[in-house]
């Protein structure tokens, strides 16, 4: 009995410091992001998101927009945010995207842009900060590192750096790309990974997986089904199912109409899980010809979030397989913009509030040094190639009728 009394007190005390005393670091107004609580994290639904952007927009209208992009098949606006410290104007200043969500059930993919978008609006106007109390101001940004050798990471935030990214970047964020996943909860699933919209074959597992539905490379499905996974991918019942066509969807033809009319040189998709960092190509095992500055720039990431960070192999002959339809591909593919993937996370949707400020707290680091890399890259970067020649293409098909014997292949290219 004495055991349980002093774990109820202890309990209670624990809720008061958090209660009294804010997250070291952190300047918000609400708890929902709360490193000590006691009760396990509540991700934010579409709902609450929706409002609290507004608010956000209404009280930071000086450097915030928020706009709808699209509607979903279900009629949920696919909301953007812009954070710019001329917001209203298309300014010369280098474009970054933030995507979260495409997956309705990654959960920790749009909450982590939510914790960044706070960070940023409310600490544009606020003076530098001694947060740490140790008579030093700015010491330990969001970097991963230790600065000051007081054995505590990222403790004393800088002010400086938010200013100086808003006032020099437009940084697009488009937090919950498949809201009507997000939103859909029955008594075995906690959001969706497809999107709602129902198509023909389709009984239970409905919808489409929108980071399939990109049009980068569909016609490889037709030349190597095999190595792509055209036989699930196809499938009208699978998790994979990429749609009938290239952009079928609303919400990915809304992330498409953005793109195409804004000039962005970066992107971030996040989802969740497995902590490591991936970007193009996914279907080729051939290097970009940006090869040197996507890796500058992951092992950059990686530096701050401590994550994997999974270099391409590169092969003198372009290998088929991986994944076709993705936003990465098409991104980089089709519109030059250099792209990566982070899966945040060792599970799926991790409830434990520690964990969960972690992470985001880590990705307004990465997030900074992105937008901080963002004006080399329009420089740095080059025209993007075919990674499948005619020459490329056809020997590749060679090899694969080697090995499997397929001589009709070659004849059709």
């Amino acid at each position: 009995m004495k055991e349980k009394t002093l774990s109820m007190l202890l309990a209670v005390i624990l809720i008061l410091i958090s209660t009294i005393y804010p997250v070291m670091g952190t300047s918000y107004s609400n708890q929902h992001f709360n490193s000590t609580s006691m009760i396990p994290h509540q991700y934010f639904t579409y709902s609450e998101m929706t409002d609290l952007l507004h608010t956000l927009q209404e009280n930071y209208s000086d450097i915030m927009l928020l706009e709808s992009i699209g509607t979903t098949y279900e009629g949920r606006n696919v909301w953007m945010v812009k954070l710019s410290d001329n917001v209203n104007e298309d300014e010369d200043e280098p474009g970054v995207l933030l995507m979260g969500a495409h997956h309705g059930n990654e959960k920790p993919s749009f909450e982590a842009l939510i914790f960044f978008i706070q960070h940023m609006v409310e600490n544009y106007g606020k003076e530098n900060t001694d947060d740490d109390e140790d008579g030093q101001i700015n010491e330990d940004p969001i970097d991963g590192s230790d600065n000051d050798n007081d054995g505590l990471v990222d403790e004393d935030p800088s002010e400086d750096r938010v200013r100086n990214v808003i006032d020099n970047t437009q940084i697009f964020l488009i937090p919950m790309v498949n809201p009507d996943g997000v939103e859909y909860t029955d008594n075995r699933n906690d959001g969706w990974r497809k999107n709602r919209n129902p198509k023909e074959g389709q009984t239970d597992n409905i919808g489409v997986d929108l980071n399939r539905n990109y049009a980068y490379k569909w016609e490889l499905y037709d030349i190597f089904p095999g190595p792509y996974g055209d036989s699930w991918t196809s499938n009208p019942e699978s998790w994979n199912y990429r749609g009938e066509y290239p952009f079928s969807e609303n919400e990915s033809t809304a992330v498409k109409k953005f793109v195409e009319s804004e000039d962005i040189n970066i992107s971030l998709s996040y989802h969740s899980y497995g902590e490591f960092i991936i970007y193009p190509w996914m279907h080729t095992s051939q290097y970009t010809p940006d090869e040197d500055l996507f890796i500058s720039i992951g092992e950059g990431m990686a530096s701050i979030s401590k994550y994997d960070f999974n270099k391409g192999k590169g092969t003198f002959i372009p290998w088929p397989g991986g994944t076709i339809g993705t936003s990465e591909n098409w991104l980089y593919g089709e519109r030059n913009i250099l792209s990566f993937t982070i899966e945040l996370c060792r599970t799926r949707a991790p409830t434990n509030p520690s964990i969960v400020y972690k992470y985001c707290l880590a990705h307004v680091g990465v997030n900074l040094y992105v937008c901080e890399r963002s004006p080399d890259i329009q420089v740095d970067k080059k025209i993007v190639a075919n990674p499948y020649s005619p020459v490329s293409l056809r020997l590749m098909l060679v090899l694969c009728n080697m090995v499997v014997g397929n001589k009709n292949i070659i004849e059709n290219i």
